[in-house]
């Protein structure tokens, strides 16, 4: 249970377990993949490589303060204690209105699959219906979270598992009953080369993959409410290696392997399904639209518990309504899952009645937000480091390799990345950038001024004790 919290260990190892194996698994690897491939030919895995390392990095310093401290706040509080108040309270109120914004996009995604399985139930009411039922699974109890999210995940583990294994098995030709005649490793350099758009698209690809491994630092946030929060967190900081090697780089590979990079069936079925069927496995589009089915559910769901803790952690420390910090008798805060899914429910809405404007201005001006919230995860870490090593060294179990050179090799990589995709205005990245430094500007703005208000005012003997509190 988190230190000083009303939440409850609800969620048992295996739960967490499959929630960290399933948040570097998102929705976006299935839809979003084959523009990447598109735009960068086999080179596509490249990106995923540059990408997946500044996770690995970036998971390897949130990991170093989380096991020292494990909280519902995770980066955010860590940010607050490193940084000061504006950064906690700035950060922490992004991350929550970039899993708010997805709630909306994971609920449409979902919405449009279901209303082709049954389409007397329009797809507003698809959306409703998958909002209710998860808004439902997290206000039962953190336990019915992770219950959900276990078997959802495991659905994704075991589908991209079976994936890489069937396309391996074609590529190299030993698959039994199946003619693939395109597939071989040929593939990767036979079509205009292993980077037929240069070297360039290769950063190109980053801007359209980096989205999608948002969600890797869901495992810290919901450590705090496991029976070994330290554990938990050591272990879903060990494992993030493999886990994108296998699932992003494995599954990529054996796409760009059993097709060349620029078959015409990639941009128009959707890479995965475009390998099944090239394999001709029957009914290839609907075992994928079950899959991504699956992922768009488990999505919402750790979007909506995300959103709600995060919530919960600024309302704990005086940032949000203290109503967010109130947690009924079975450890759920209520208020703080409630406002968030309201706010999903208002981006819905958004999205069929605006889709052009409204909607795409909010998905816009939070796309940036991951970047953010990683460079800010580089910055505390700087910080935190010293803190621990002075207040509690045994608490350093995990730590950053290379400490403090890779830390701020990671973070000039990340705004390198910021700046380059300021230069890009054929996939948004430019208005992206813009829009979320708006954004970001705004919340920084009432950061401080809710600073120099709190600062005019006395403190209570409280709050005061309150602050010298040190990690643990």
């Amino acid at each position: 249970m988190t230190p000083g919290s009303g939440l409850q260990a609800g969620l048992k190892n295996r739960h967490l377990t499959m929630i960290a194996i399933g948040g570097v698994i998102g929705a976006g690897l299935f839809v979003g993949s084959s523009s990447g491939i598109a735009t960068a030919g086999p080179g596509i895995l490249l990106s995923y490589a540059l990408v997946g390392t500044l996770v690995v990095l970036v998971m390897r310093m949130l990991g170093e303060m989380s096991a020292a401290n494990p909280t519902s706040g995770s980066f955010s509080a860590h940010a607050d204690r490193a940084l000061g108040r504006w950064a906690g309270f700035s950060i922490g109120w992004l991350y929550w209105f970039f899993w708010v914004v997805v709630l909306a996009v994971e609920a449409t995604a979902g919405a449009k699959i279901l209303e082709g399985w049954v389409p007397a139930v329009p797809q507003w009411g698809w959306a409703l219906i998958v909002m209710v039922v998860l808004t439902a699974t997290n206000l039962v109890s953190v336990g019915s979270y992770g219950e959900f999210e276990f078997w959802f995940a495991g659905i994704k583990v075991v589908a991209i598992g079976a994936f890489i294994v069937i396309g391996l098995l074609a590529v190299f030709g030993v698959l039994p009953g199946v003619d693939a005649d395109k597939a071989s490793f040929g593939n990767l350099t036979g079509h205009g080369g292993f980077l037929p758009h240069g070297p360039g698209a290769v950063l190109t690809g980053v801007l359209l993959v980096v989205f999608s491994f948002m969600g890797s630092e869901i495992a810290t946030l919901a450590a705090g409410e496991s029976e070994d929060p330290q554990r938990a967190v050591t272990k879903s900081t060990n494992s993030i290696i493999w886990r994108i090697g296998v699932f992003y780089l494995g599954s990529i590979l054996v796409v760009v392997s059993l097709l060349p990079w620029n078959d015409p069936s990639i941009k128009k079925d959707g890479s995965y399904v475009a390998a099944l069927d090239s394999l001709g496995i029957a009914h290839a589009g609907q075992i994928m639209n079950f899959i991504v089915l699956t992922s768009v559910l488990s999505c919402l769901n750790s979007g909506l518990y995300t959103a709600s803790r995060m919530a919960f952690s600024l309302g704990e420390r005086g940032d949000a309504p203290k109503a967010f910090a109130r947690v009924n008798s079975r450890g759920v805060p209520l208020a703080a899952i409630l406002a968030s899914v309201v706010f999903g429910f208002v981006a819905v809405f958004f999205n069929y009645l605006s889709p052009d404007k409204i909607f795409l201005f909010l998905v816009n001006s939070s796309g940036a937000v991951a970047l953010f919230v990683w460079l800010v995860i580089c910055f505390s870490q700087l910080r935190m480091r010293k803190i621990i090593q002075r207040e509690a060294p045994e608490k350093l179990v995990v730590k950053m390799w290379l400490y403090p050179y890779l830390t701020w090799a990671t973070a000039a990589l990340i705004v390198f990345v910021l700046g380059y995709m300021l230069t890009d205005t054929e996939h948004d990245g430019r208005e992206t950038v813009l829009l979320s430094l708006m954004v970001a500007a705004i919340v920084l703005v009432i950061a401080g001024v809710k600073q120099r208000l709190a600062a005019n005012r006395p403190a209570p003997a409280a709050e005061a004790e309150a602050d010298k509190v040190s990690v643990g």
